[in-house]
């Protein structure tokens, strides 16, 4: 039998034959970071330091695979148990103790780690080993009665809540009963007696809340400690952070058992958290935040505020140098800003974790640059480390900085951005008023993993404790929502419900405030909002120099640069007017993919159309062609001198057609209370018995499109005449118009054969009359089931294809997207029906399948046959990947998407690695 070289799999020989045994468990020793999907991020990235030789605390990770067993079948893998007694015999020999012995206990931590971050989502619990008799052991072991219990009570605390189920309010509740007796501030002034009180006081909690004793068992400990991991992957809390992150729901959680190191043994103790470059803005220096005296939980958890990572080197130089020096190891070693957590015990580093950092959508693009500069990585790489979501990111507006504005405080600049709404108290109150359509900030002392629905629904978090590696810094990084952490000055009350400055002012929930996550401050009131520099620089109105913004554009440049060279997807525009076009080229666009010629008849022009779809006589109906014609010709060109040598797809008139008719129930009152004044109008009467004929249960499956161009005699010819003659005025006038047009809603090759007849008879008709040689592309817009399955021969009549994947995603599902997005999506979205809205990013098995069958069923019958996409999904980052994956020549969106597109068609066109960067 060969040798498997599967790291799933171990092997035991038997005495007649081989056999293979899934392997549960793998010591810190044996993994390293590309075992991500069986390790999880945490597990693997602690065997990489292990292999590196930094100081990590022995450990063992059990597997992703063991915890989809335990979910799927409700019970752990049979060969569980065993293997994680022969690993714990092996960290107790390794360590030269025994889990929860009495009289030196070894002390484990039980922490998740999935493939992928997902901060404070999941279970985590530390001192697992302490019991009653232990904690005297550990006293006397340490030499510190008062950090032993002081542990004793974190165990408990973190064991009832994750474990067992207990509110976390009860224990929260009674250690500020505690301090309040002791008068007070922080828990680190409470004496080894005040402990051993609470101690009691957590047992007795969990005894009557959880119905059942804390164990004193060390191993059921760790067990049921495991069994709490695995099911924390399906917590709500997870899973909406899966459905919010879009990560996968099958992929489990590792479960990682570490020997426990204690930076809560005293002043030369503590714990913290360090970046290798600033998270928020991308620079290089010393970054994060540190806690002496204190564990893991209580930095992340904002419990007591932290100092600066910096303020180390005078605490535990020797400590802070050995730091300094890993992280710069670690930054070469994984060539990307990491985010790592330690503990120093007495004077000791231990390494705890590291990963690559979330980071600001600013940050991505100046850290993906200077590591270029640095040699780490290539140019393809760096645009693997920057996405679409972040660059649009970079194009909000931000704050006016001159605006006259009252500052209430300052925090710790979070997550950048511009956040303005009404102040709430708690994530219930956010999501209700912002389901109403309110705009809120949710103000909080610190936030916890709960919180998470809240923050979603915000347009911004204010916290008045955490730094910059907080719960609340953390989840907004990675959200990319903006946020404001640590502003200490101000006293924010959960249980009234309001937030008070040093100087008196009073914010109640409700009043508006301003947040900037960029600075740290925090006004009251709206204050105005000005253009991202970012934007300006697309539109050609900064260019990159010395100041911080300029190195931003400087960042974003090289990248674009990149991007565009590499990608082959073209970039249009949907633009209906000069002005839009205009914009459009400013920010790249490659033509016009989609000119919506119904936009052009809004406001005065909307009574021509009413008439001519109302006509009943041919003379009627002509006359008013004949007054759409000249004001159609000057559209066009208008917009061929704007796209001037780039390429107009122009769609024929495509409305439902109840937007260009008068509303029946108003004019059916207006008529009635005509007819009981017995002054009835004639025209009145007329025109809805015409409405009453035209009306539709379902416009958007009635008379529009194509069909609307049959029925009315005229109509796609008269667009057809304005277009070709404003083409031959444009190269009249030495310019180059390059016009496509395209037939809307076809669903048969006959409809389309139809209009193309006429329309080619009408542009010779053009050609003759001017003498002017044009060449006019006909096309049509896949946008119906039947089109696409049908593309074969309806490429047989048409020299190009555009998607109008609205529309198609529409009638591929049966929603009507103005309805249903309102009903039942958030629903769907909540049961993890979709991951996303269809409407957002394409539905690659159906949606997708009939686009990807039509790409190849066209191009069988006409290898030349021009294809793109023109609907929302040409500008969604994940669409646009599966539109070069299907072979499309170019996407098509809004102006302010262009640069997004433009990135991700680079990215999808980079055969460089480094996907994995979330």
């Amino acid at each position: 039998m060969s040798e498997n070289k599967d790291p799933h799999v171990a092997h035991t020989s038997e005495t007649t034959a081989a056999t293979e045994e899934v392997k549960f468990v793998y010591d810190f020793t044996e993994g390293n970071k590309d075992l991500k999907d069986l390790l999880g991020g945490k597990g693997a990235n602690l065997a990489e330091m292990t292999n590196l030789g930094l100081p990590v605390p022995p450990g063992f990770t059990i597997t992703t695979e063991a915890c989809k067993t335990y979910l799927d079948s409700g019970e752990e893998p049979a060969a569980l148990r065993d293997e994680v007694s022969a690993h714990l015999d092996a960290l107790e020999k390794k360590m030269g103790k025994k889990l929860g012995q009495a009289d030196d206990p070894l002390l484990v931590s039980v922490r998740s780690g999935a493939k992928f971050s997902m901060p404070g989502m999941m279970d985590t619990v530390l001192n697992i080993g302490l019991s009653d008799k232990s904690v005297t052991g550990l006293a006397k072991q340490s030499g510190d009665d008062r950090f032993a219990w002081d542990s004793y009570r974190r165990l408990i605390q973190m064991f009832g809540k994750t474990v067992l189920g207990v509110d976390g309010d009860l224990f929260e509740d009674a250690l500020e009963a505690a301090k309040k007796a002791k008068k007070v501030a922080v828990d680190t002034d409470l004496e080894a007696g005040d402990l051993k009180k609470l101690v009691a006081k957590f047992k007795k909690i969990v005894k009557t809340e959880a119905g059942r004793d804390f164990p004193q068992d060390p191993r059921e400990q760790m067990d049921l400690a495991i069994r709490s991991v695995f099911e924390s992957w399906n917590t709500d809390r997870a899973k909406l952070y899966r459905r919010q992150e879009r990560i996968p729901h099958d992929l489990g959680t590792a479960v990682n058992v570490c020997s426990m190191v204690f930076g809560n043994l005293g002043p030369d103790s503590g714990t913290g958290v360090a970046f290798t470059r600033d998270p928020a803005s991308g620079h290089q220096g010393v970054y994060g935040d540190y806690l002496q005296n204190a564990q893991g939980e209580d930095v992340v958890a904002g419990i007591r505020n932290t100092v600066p990572l910096a303020d180390l080197e005078q605490i535990d130089k020797k400590s802070y140098d050995q730091l300094m020096q890993i992280m710069e190891t670690l930054e070469t070693h994984y060539k990307d800003l990491c985010d790592i957590e330690f503990t120093i015990e007495r004077g000791q580093l231990w390494m705890l974790q590291t990963r690559v950092g979330k980071r600001t959508a600013g940050a991505a693009f100046r850290i993906a640059t200077q590591l270029v500069d640095q040699g780490l990585i290539d140019e393809a790489e760096a645009l693997q480390r920057v996405n679409g979501a972040q660059l649009a990111q970079l194009m909000f507006p931000r704050f006016d900085a001159d605006s006259k504005v009252q500052q209430l405080g300052r925090g710790i600049a979070a997550s950048p951005g511009a956040a303005v709404g009404k102040a709430v108290f708690d994530s219930y109150t956010a999501i209700k008023w912002s389901r109403s359509g309110e705009k809120v900030i949710l103000i909080r002392r610190e936030t916890n993993p709960d919180d998470l629905d809240g923050m979603i629904a915000a347009e911004g978090i204010l916290t008045s404790r955490g730094g910059k590696t907080s719960h609340a810094a953390v989840v907004a990084r990675g959200m990319g929502k903006t946020c404001v952490c640590g502003a200490e000055e101000l006293e924010v009350d959960t249980k009234r419900r309001r937030l008070t400055t040093p100087g008196g002012i009073v914010v109640e929930e409700g009043d508006v405030v301003s947040i900037d996550g960029s600075t740290g401050k925090v006004y009251l009131g709206e204050v105005p909002v000005v253009p991202s520099p970012v934007v300006e620089y697309f539109e050609g109105r900064m260019h990159a120099g010395a100041d911080d913004a300029d190195e931003l554009v400087a960042a974003v440049h090289r990248i674009m640069a990149y991007a565009d060279r590499v990608r082959r997807l073209r970039v249009r525009a949907n633009a209906d007017n000069a002005e839009d076009a205009l914009r459009a080229r400013r920010f790249g666009a490659q033509g016009i993919g989609l000119c919506r010629t119904e936009h052009m008849f809004l406001g005065e022009r909307r009574e021509m159309v009413e008439r001519l779809i109302l006509a009943d006589a041919d003379d009627e109906r002509e006359d008013a062609l004949k007054e759409l014609l000249p004001l159609q010709k000057q559209d066009f060109v208008e917009l061929f001198e704007a796209m001037d040598g780039l390429p107009v797809t122009i769609r024929l008139l495509d409305p439902p057609l109840h937007e260009f008719l008068p509303d029946i129930t108003e004019l059916s009152v207006r008529v009635a209370l005509a007819e009981s004044r017995k002054d009835a109008n004639e025209n009145d009467l007329r025109l809805l018995q015409a409405v009453h004929r035209l009306h539709e249960q379902n416009p958007m499956l009635g008379l529009r499109g194509v069909r609307l161009g049959l029925v009315i005699p005229g109509l796609f010819t008269m667009q057809v005449r304005a277009i070709a003659e404003a083409a031959a005025e444009r190269k009249n006038a030495k310019g180059d118009p390059r016009a496509e047009i395209m037939i809307p809603l076809v669903g048969t090759v006959q409809e389309l054969e139809i209009v193309r007849e006429e329309a080619e008879q009408v542009i010779a008709e053009v050609i003759e009359s001017t003498g002017v040689e044009l060449k006019l592309a006909l096309g049509t817009m896949i946008e119906l089931p039947r089109a696409a399955l049908t593309a074969d021969q309806i490429a047989e009549a048409a020299e190009f294809f555009s998607f109008g994947t609205n529309d198609l995603t529409q009638t591929v599902w049966g929603f009507s997207r103005d309805d249903v997005e309102a009903s039942f999506f958030t629903a769907y979205l909540e049961k993890g029906i979709f991951g996303v809205s269809p409407f957002e990013t394409i539905d690659k098995d159906g949606v997708g399948k009939l686009v990807k069958d039509a790409v190849k069923a066209g191009r069988a019958t006409r290898p030349d046959l021009k294809l793109g996409v023109c609907g929302e999904h040409g500008g969604d980052p994940e669409s646009v990947h599966f539109f070069h994956e299907v072979g499309l020549d170019y996407v098509s969106c809004s102006p302010f998407r262009i640069p997004v597109a433009r990135l991700e068609a680079g990215r999808a066109a980079s055969h460089s690695v480094g996907s994995d960067h979330r």
